[in-house]
């Protein structure tokens, strides 16, 4: 579905005008600090403004894309500038909108915030780039793009060890990248040789007849780089080291939002243009999400750095949301793409809070704070909820996209989602041995000293409290958009493939919604 308004190209252009603007304005050190911030915060908050717009406009019911931008961009060489949005990416792309403006209202203080700013405006284009491109030339630019001030900002404002952390987060995502533009290319030469014309857009390289063989090579190249991306179970030894380096607002933005593109990549790209090598290989990327799921959890509870057992727990959210997706049922599909939004959601506010524990008490350590309850009683109730939700307690958004998730798993391959259930009572363990360790027991006087969040500080995190729970109370808005692209998806799957889901999983589905 085509619009008058141009919401997508306004969603990337808006914060990379935003950056342009302050790259614009040079290295004059007399400019005021509150011009820039102001600057960046308006283009963020502009951006947020258009995805809530996106969200607002799309029809419900309809599961294909919509408020389609499709444009030549370069006819010889096959590129369109082709943009598109459906149930499966409109809530990634609101979530981005909505952790953007709170990250850059976190850096407000950093120094040299020209910079920072100008590259967190370029990191949010690349992001929206790649959530609403159809185009896989372009999806790769956007891709690759996150790159760029993704390092800057571990690099040049992250903590004591930031620029090993920094270069191996680039080297690792850089070559895994390496892996997927060979397969595009590939992908698209296999297509003109067949077809006559070169093209990258999705619909068109979804005909693409494909050999068994040559299907799971491609299948295995575009995996490699989304998987480093998500990351998954075992290319993801440099997520803790940037996880625990980046800034604060960075690592927000490294686990709640780029570790999406990943996951996003593999339900748009994998299954819809190699569905029968997602099927062929569907038991080994299960194993190796179930992996990812118990060994994150087991980790988590060995650490005694909040950012790193967050780090780690994020590893194993992200092993759900591959479970959820290879699972190929609509039930389990659905989980996975609400699991992303509500893991961006938690994870946020978690960083958000160890951030702030940091600022108060120049630490992490889990042994180095202790009854923070009695003199921050109210950033310790923040702390429980985004805790309990990470969880999965019902109630709260983490239950109801985990529950998706494992009982669309169980439909389908019931022994790993019986194994990944062992992740969901760990997880219970690691974090509520964490909170017990900083926010209960006796305090010294130096946790006594501790001052609870203030007005700004509860600003920040009200929208995400407020999330968090109404997506566990009603998620029903949600999953209404959700549903029908993920029939689509999964029908398309089947068709592909012969193999159709028991039908008890679409039951499911409908079920939750209502």
């Amino acid at each position: 579905m085509r619009h008058a308004v141009p919401y997508l190209t306004l969603l990337i252009l808006l914060p990379a005008i935003g950056a342009a603007v302050l790259g614009l304005l040079g290295f004059d050190k007399r400019l005021h600090r509150e011009l820039v911030y102001a600057i960046a915060l308006i283009a963020s908050l502009a951006t947020l403004g258009f995805a809530i717009a996106t969200v607002v406009v799309m029809k419900v019911n309809d599961g294909g894309f919509q408020l389609v931008s499709n444009h030549d961009y370069s006819t010889t060489l096959g590129v369109r500038w082709y943009l598109g949005v459906d149930g499966i990416s409109v809530f990634l792309v609101l979530m981005s909108a909505v952790l953007f403006p709170i990250a850059i209202v976190l850096g407000r203080n950093r120094e040299n915030a020209r910079a920072y700013f100008a590259w967190l405006l370029l990191l949010e284009a690349s992001v929206m780039g790649s959530f609403v491109t159809l185009d896989l030339i372009v999806f790769f630019f956007m891709f690759e793009l996150t790159l760029v001030p993704a390092y800057f900002i571990i690099a040049g404002w992250g903590h004591q060890r930031r620029a090993y952390a920094a270069i191996k987060f680039f080297l690792y995502t850089f070559l895994g990248s390496a892996f997927l533009l060979v397969g595009i290319l590939a992908l698209a030469f296999i297509h003109e040789s067949q077809y006559h014309y070169l093209t990258f857009s999705l619909g068109p390289l979804m005909q693409t007849h494909l050999s068994s063989s040559t299907e799971i090579l491609l299948f295995l190249a575009f995996t490699a780089a989304f998987a480093v991306k998500a990351p998954l179970f075992p290319l993801h030894t440099w997520s803790p080291d940037a996880y625990t380096e980046a800034p604060e607002e960075g690592s927000v933005l490294l686990a709640g939002v780029l570790a999406k593109i990943g996951t996003y990549g593999i339900i748009r790209f994998d299954l819809s243009l190699f569905p029968q090598a997602t099927r062929t290989l569907a038991p080994l990327v299960l194993t190796l999400a179930v992996i990812g799921i118990v060994y994150g959890a087991v980790v988590a509870c060995a650490q005694r750095d909040l950012k790193r057992l967050v780090a780690y727990s994020s590893l194993a959210q992200i092993g759900f949301i591959a479970l959820g997706t290879i699972a190929i049922s609509s039930q389990g599909l659905s989980g996975g793409v609400l699991l992303m939004v509500n893991h961006g959601l938690v994870v946020g506010a978690l960083f958000i809070l160890i951030g702030f524990l940091y600022q108060r008490r120049g630490t992490w350590q889990t042994g180095e704070m202790r009854g923070l309850q009695k003199a921050a009683p109210v950033l310790a109730g923040v702390f429980t909820l985004a805790m309990l939700a990470n969880i999965g307690v019902p109630g709260l958004n983490g239950f109801v996209s985990e529950f998706l998730v494992l009982s669309g798993t169980f439909i389908t391959h019931r022994w790993w989602a019986v194994a990944a259930v062992v992740g969901v009572i760990i997880s219970a363990i690691y974090l509520l041995w964490a909170y017990q360790q900083v926010f209960h027991g006796a305090p010294r006087p130096a946790d006594e000293k501790t001052r609870d969040l203030g007005l700004l500080e509860k600003a920040v995190l009200a929208p995400l409290v407020i999330l968090i729970v109404f997506l566990g109370v009603y998620p029903k808005p949600v999953l209404d958009r959700i549903n029908p692209s993920v029939n689509q998806l999964v029908a398309h799957v089947e068709s592909a493939t012969g193999h159709a889901q028991p039908s008890v999983a679409v039951k499911g589905v409908q079920g939750v919604d209502k």
